[in-house]
C-alpha cells in the first residue's frame, strides 16, 4: 500500500481508497490504540514542561517468595475465596473477574441447552415408538391396512454441530486472515485479543518491541459490569431525579447491593432498586479503586492543561487522555456519557404535551465538585508544599476545572483524528508493515 499525500488516503493492496475520518478511539484495534500512546507521547516531550510524562502502568504487588507462598497457601485460597470481586481492586481486575463470571454463565446456559435438546430427542424418540406401537395394533385390527412407516429423525443439528457456539471478539471475523500478505503465522497471533493484564506484559520490552502479539481489532469494551448496571440504571429512571448524586442514601441497601456485586452474583438493577441508592454505589465503586481512572502518575499533567487555553488545552487534554490504559479509558467515556445525559438535564423542560418536566438541578459544574475527588487524586507521598492546606485548595479547583471539561466535550476528546491515525499508521510502517493493509481494509467496513 503507498499513501496519497496531503489527504490522508491510503490505497490497499488491492486498490481501494482509504480516506481516514475522525473515529471514536474504541473503534481502533488494540496495536493502534498501544501505538498511538507512544505516537502522542512524543507529541508532549516536545512541549517546555517542568515535569515528565510516561505511559501510565498499572501497580502489582510484589511477588512472594517461594517459602512464603507455601507457608501460606491455605490462608491465600481462604482469601481468594472471600476476595471482592468489584470493590477496592484494580480495574483490570475487575474487568477479569467480569469476564470469568460472564465464561461460567455462558458455560451454564450451554449446558442447560444440550439437556433440553437431548430432553427433547428422547421424548421425540418416546412419542414416535408410541405412534409406532399403536401403528402395529392397528394393523393387527385392520390387515389390509398398511403399517405407518417409521420416520426417525436426527438429533437437532445445535446438539450434535457445536461450531455454531463459537464466540467471535473483535470488530471483524477472523476469516479475513487468508486475504492478509504472508507473514500467517505471525498474523494468526496478532488476532488473537488480548486481555487488560496481559497489555503490560506485552509491552514489557521498551527497546525495539514490535508489539506483535497485539490485535489487530478493537478490544472488547473494558468497562465493569457493576459501573456499567448503575449507569443503564441511573439513565433509564434518574436523569428527572432532583438531586442525583447529592442527596442521601440508604446505607443498608447500597452495603447489599455492594456485597452482592462482590460476591460475584449476577446483580439486575430495576425499577425497585432507589436511583439514590445506586448513584451512591457508583460514587463507591469509583472512590475504593486503587487508582482512579485518571491514573496519579497523570495528576500534575492534567492540573497544568488548566493553565492552557483554548485548542491547545484542548489538544493537550486529548493527548494525555490517549495515554490512558484502555480498561481506564473505556470506563472513563462510559461514566462521562453519563454525567453529560445527566447535566443536559438538569433544568426544568417541557414535555411533549406541553407539561412541565421537572429538571434534576445537576448541572456540570455540580457534577465536576462531586466526581473531581474521586477521579483525579495526586500520588501518595509526594505532597511536600510548605502550605499543603492552601495547595489542596488550589487543587481542588484545578481537578473541578479538568472534570468540568470532561464531562461537557467528552465525545470530542475521545476521537482521534485523521492527522494522528496517519501518524499512527506511518509509525507501524516502519515496524509492522505487514499489518498495514489489514488495517486499512477494516477502516472501509
Amino acid at each position: 500500500c503507498h499513501l496519497l499525500r496531503g489527504e490522508h488516503t491510503w490505497t490497499t493492496m488491492f486498490g481501494q481508497n482509504v480516506k481516514l475520518q475522525p473515529v471514536p478511539i474504541q473503534s481502533l484495534s488494540e496495536l493502534e490504540r498501544a501505538r498511538l500512546q507512544e505516537v502522542v507521547l512524543y507529541h508532549l516531550g516536545t512541549r517546555d514542561l517542568d515535569f515528565k510524562i510516561s505511559i501510565p502502568r498499572e501497580t502489582r504487588k510484589m511477588r512472594k517468595s517461594l517459602r512464603r507462598k507455601f507457608d501460606s497457601f491455605s490462608k491465600e485460597k481462604k482469601e481468594r475465596e472471600r476476595a471482592p470481586k468489584a470493590f477496592g481492586i484494580p480495574l483490570s481486575q475487575v474487568i477479569a473477574n467480569d469476564r470469568a463470571h460472564k465464561q461460567r454463565q455462558d458455560a451454564v446456559k450451554e449446558s442447560r441447552r444440550d439437556c433440553l435438546e437431548l430432553e427433547a430427542s428422547v421424548m421425540r424418540f418416546r412419542a414416535e415408538k408410541r405412534q409406532q406401537t399403536s401403528s402395529v395394533a392397528a394393523s393387527h385390527r385392520r390387515p389390509s391396512s398398511p403399517p405407518l412407516e417409521s420416520h426417525s429423525k436426527p438429533m437437532s443439528a445445535g446438539f450434535m454441530d457445536r461450531s455454531s457456539r463459537n464466540h467471535r471478539r473483535g470488530g471483524l471475523s477472523v476469516d479475513s486472515i487468508s486475504d492478509l500478505v504472508e507473514s500467517q503465522s505471525r498474523l494468526l497471533e496478532a488476532l488473537q485479543l488480548s486481555h487488560p493484564n496481559e497489555l503490560d506484559m506485552k509491552k514489557a520490552s521498551a527497546a525495539g518491541r514490535t508489539q506483535a502479539k497485539l490485535s489487530l481489532n478493537p478490544i472488547y469494551c473494558q468497562v465493569p459490569r457493576v459501573m456499567e448496571r448503575c449507569c443503564q440504571h441511573i439513565h433509564t429512571y434518574g436523569l428527572q431525579t432532583v438531586g442525583i448524586f447529592r442527596v442521601g442514601s440508604s446505607k443498608k441497601r447500597v452495603r447489599q447491593m455492594r456485597d452482592d456485586f462482590d460476591s460475584g452474583t449476577d446483580v439486575i438493577l430495576d425499577e425497585e432498586h432507589s436511583v439514590h441508592d445506586v448513584a451512591a454505589l457508583l460514587k463507591e465503586f469509583l472512590r475504593d479503586m486503587p487508582d482512579p481512572l485518571l491514573p496519579r502518575e497523570l495528576y500534575r499533567a492534567f492540573l497544568h492543561g488548566t493553565n492552557l487555553q483554548g485548542d491547545d488545552q484542548f489538544s493537550y487534554m486529548q493527548q494525555l487522555l490517549y495515554l490512558l490504559p484502555p480498561c481506564n479509558c473505556d470506563s472513563l467515556w462510559r461514566l462521562l456519557s453519563l454525567l453529560h445525559t445527566v447535566q443536559e438535564h438538569a433544568q426544568d423542560s417541557s414535555g411533549p404535551d406541553q407539561q412541565e418536566v421537572q429538571g434534576n438541578k445537576m448541572t456540570a459544574a455540580n457534577l465536576a465538585v462531586i466526581f473531581g475527588p474521586n477521579l483525579l487524586q495526586k500520588e501518595r507521598g509526594t505532597d511536600k508544599e510548605s502550605n499543603p492546606q492552601a495547595m489542596g485548595i488550589e487543587d481542588s479547583a484545578a481537578i473541578i476545572s479538568v472534570i468540568l471539561l470532561l464531562i461537557q466535550h467528552y465525545k470530542r476528546l475521545f476521537t482521534v483524528s485523521a492527522e494522528l491515525q496517519q501518524e499512527v499508521l506511518m509509525s507501524l510502517i516502519q515496524t509492522d508493515p505487514d499489518v498495514i493493509d489489514y488495517l486499512l481494509r477494516r477502516k472501509l467496513r
